[in-house]
């Protein structure tokens, strides 16, 4: 101690205030904290306004605060209130870091993936939000570009938007990374750009054949209740179910059409947006849907594709 007995020396003030003699040292050295003076010896002694100090640098390190942004609360250089609304964001940040990361490991441990699906899984979910867009935008252009269609549903499918929310649950970022993988297939492109062009109205024309299929729910209502009632795609009562939805449309254009989805898993792709968006997702149509595609086989005799 010096003469003044108000000054404590590092040892005295590591003990009032609970932190470690090193730590102070540190933070000292650091020049967070100043001391009052020096013993006649040249040891660093402290004051009560040091005593103050330490608190409330310890208070702020405990809230997440490095000490570059501690010295600028307690140098005035940024009110605590803007600092504090800085370290908000990022701890949201690390937050969505951690859910995509949990996400990622639980689709490891679901999928069995190799290192380098996983890798590929880890680098997908982390893309920026403008990398995320890119990768639909890219999507859109090779499926959508092609096709025929009326301007004003071409804005709308530029304008169209497939992205993470702010705060993602695990399973929206699961129905992310395999949506993105699907998406950077070439071969789904191929195949979905093939469905939409059987089921998408060209310029002043109407919907072909088979379109409602995929956007009318009651379709499949009506062929999932078929189905529980043990009707077989080939018997009299599916034929009948058949002519009830479609009446004097061409059925070979609604089977053709019907295929090409199937075969370009629309509705899979349908289901994991609906699961990105976080909308409440109906059950998977696959199986009523081919169930339909060999009902109407039945019904137009023609052979499987």
């Amino acid at each position: 101690m010096d003469e003044r007995t108000d000054l404590l020396t590092i040892g005295r003030l590591a003990r009032r205030t609970g932190i470690s003699a090193r730590t102070l040292r540190f933070w000292s050295n650091e020049g967070v904290i100043t001391p009052a003076g020096r013993s006649a010896g040249g040891y660093r002694l402290y004051d009560a306004a040091c005593v103050a100090r330490v608190e409330l640098i310890h208070t702020l390190r405990e809230l997440g605060l490095g000490l570059d942004d501690v010295r600028r609360v307690l140098e005035h250089g940024a009110t605590f209130a803007e600092v504090a609304d800085a370290h908000v964001t990022a701890i949201d940040a690390q937050i969505r870091a951690l859910k995509v990361s949990r996400a990622v490991l639980s689709t490891v441990s679901q999928r069995r993936s190799t290192l380098e699906e996983t890798a590929l899984m880890n680098r997908l979910a982390r893309l920026s939000t403008t990398e995320r867009a890119q990768i639909i935008d890219d999507f859109k252009a090779g499926v959508f570009g092609r096709l025929n269609i009326d301007p004003a549903l071409r804005d709308k499918v530029r304008d169209l938007r497939i992205d993470l929310p702010e705060d993602p649950t695990p399973d929206q970022v699961n129905a992310w990374i395999e949506l993105a993988e699907l998406v950077q297939d070439p071969d789904f492109r191929t195949r979905l750009a093939t469905f939409l062009a059987l089921n998408t109205p060209a310029p002043g024309q109407q919907a072909p054949p088979g379109a409602t299929i995929w956007w009318a729910r009651q379709v499949v209502n009506n062929v999932a209740e078929a189905r529980e009632k043990g009707i077989d795609p080939g018997d009299p009562g599916a034929a009948e179910l058949i002519s009830t939805m479609f009446r004097d449309a061409d059925l070979s254009a609604v089977l053709a059409s019907l295929e090409a989805g199937i075969d370009a898993g629309a509705e899979r792709y349908r289901r994991l947006v609906s699961r990105v968006r976080g909308g409440h997702t109906v059950p998977d149509a696959t199986e009523d849907l081919r169930w339909l595609a060999t009902a109407l086989r039945a019904v137009t005799d023609a052979p499987a594709v």
